[in-house]
């Protein structure tokens, strides 16, 4: 494993240590950085390091730099639509109810262990267990995702989600009605009171914005919106909507499950699962530059709910 030794000048004093050493390596990125800092692989003065550590002149870093770790999670031909693919980027479109990548309670039929069947050059920045991972969905939402196939692909696109430089446009089908314009502000954070829930009222969060598109309403029970997102936080969409009184439809962690429900609105019933669809994505492909665009339709359970949902909107036709 190579190791890199660095001595902290005068002129370098008061600098955090992720920005000393992007600058004193040169050829590792910061976010490559931060994560041999969380990884324990940078010492200061003989001690783990943190990435905000506010430096003195004369403290000696040593960094060990290992190189990204091939996954050791099997492969399985599990089906997985593959929208395009390259020598640096693959965009598939999710089915839900897939994890994307092994954790505590998954630790088989992912999205990554699919894709490791269907590409065999994949990063290994994200870890082991979560090769050319640069974004997430949550195991209910369906639709598009970009994965890095490579390290200059990881942490080119890794940049443009930090940027906002990523277009993302989703479909959820909420409770009441939406107008469309509508920007919710609220920054989220871990729900204090169960940490599988997130929270646009946790003392300790992050920003996030979203913001409502266009809508389709069924009468006043109900909207379909498009729904764009400018950051990218956990359970973003599902929080910022529940927070302002509008669950997405079957999302019985945020409050979109009902028990009574009129005859007119029986359809959202057969969900089992969010109404909550990943339509679009765009972004500048990350070695050459060009801008890509995906969309993805509206997978078969959602749209006979819609179906459903607009035949009974439609007025009775007279003979």
């Amino acid at each position: 494993m190579p190791t890199e030794t660095v001595t902290v000048e005068a002129d370098a004093e008061e600098t955090r240590l992720d920005r000393f050493l992007t600058t004193a390596l040169g050829t590792i990125s910061r976010s490559q950085i931060q994560r041999l800092i969380k990884e324990g692989q940078v010492l200061v003065d003989g001690r783990p390091g943190r990435p905000n550590l506010v430096l003195k002149a004369g403290q000696t870093i040593t960094v060990d730099v290992a190189e990204p770790s091939p996954s050791k999670v099997a492969a399985e031909p599990l089906p997985l639509p593959i929208l395009y693919q390259d020598e640096d980027i693959v965009v598939v479109d999710k089915p839900a109810g897939m994890v994307v990548h092994p954790a505590a309670g998954h630790p088989s039929g992912t999205m990554v262990n699919a894709l490791l069947h269907h590409v065999d050059d994949l990063s290994g920045i994200g870890g082991e267990k979560r090769p050319g991972i640069v974004h997430r969905l949550d195991r209910g939402t369906s639709g598009l995702m970009v994965v890095a196939k490579n390290d200059a692909a990881h942490e080119a696109l890794a940049q443009q989600f930090h940027d906002r430089q990523v277009d993302k446009e989703y479909v959820a089908l909420v409770w009441g009605e939406v107008q469309p314009g509508r920007r919710i502000d609220s920054p989220i954070g871990r729900d204090p009171g169960d940490r599988k829930k997130m929270s646009a009222r946790a003392h300790r969060s992050r920003e996030a914005v979203t913001r409502i598109v266009r809508t389709e309403r069924f009468g006043r029970a109900l909207t379909l919106a498009a729904v764009a997102i400018h950051t990218g936080r956990t359970h973003q969409i599902r929080v910022h909507l529940s927070s302002i009184g509008h669950p997405v439809v079957g999302d019985a962690l945020y409050g979109g499950v009902k028990r009574r429900i009129p005859g007119d609105l029986r359809a959202v019933a057969r969900l089992e699962r969010p109404f909550l669809h990943a339509a679009r994505l765009a972004f500048k492909h990350p070695i050459d530059g060009r801008r890509l665009e995906f969309t993805s339709p509206l997978p078969a359970d959602l749209v006979a709910v819609l179906e459903l949902l607009r035949e009974h909107k439609r007025p009775p036709q007279t003979p």
